[in-house]
């Protein structure tokens, strides 16, 4: 069971070349498609050829309630200001006691969207952000 136990995430932590930005307990689309395109052979009926074409890295959401950690963000985007500058990131999946237990580096990553909390006395609910990143791609991490 303790094996089962270390596959559950409780929070994802953020970094952006060294700088952290905190913890998000939501983390989305950390995936990439390989589109493939289909060649058939002349004279070779028995098989179609499965050739991969381009790589897409899907857009990562992250979310969480509104912090301290929130002016992070703010700062890193507001920074962009003077021009587009793409960064490293690395998301760590961790344990309610803290331990990592696996981790993603990005390459490439510039903010896509970031939206803050929808603010109204009429329905008091957790105020949420949430943070979208685009990427390059994946790098290999060595542990």
């Amino acid at each position: 069971m303790a094996e089962l136990d270390e596959a559950v995430a409780v929070c994802f932590v953020v970094r952006i070349d060294d700088e952290s930005l905190g913890s998000f307990n939501s983390c989305d689309g950390l995936s990439v498609e390989f589109s493939v395109e289909q060649h058939e052979e002349g004279g070779n009926n028995g098989m179609v050829w499965q050739l991969p074409t381009r790589v897409k890295y899907s857009n990562v959401k992250l979310s969480r309630p509104v912090t301290k950690d929130s002016a992070k963000i703010l700062k890193w985007i507001s920074g962009m200001a003077g021009g587009i500058k793409r960064k490293t990131a690395v998301i760590e999946a961790r344990t309610l006691e803290g331990s990592v237990i696996t981790s993603w580096s990005l390459t490439g990553v510039v903010p896509v969207r970031w939206s803050g909390p929808q603010l109204s006395l009429d329905s008091p609910k957790v105020a949420v952000e949430t943070l979208e990143l685009a990427h390059h791609g994946f790098l290999s991490s060595v542990r």
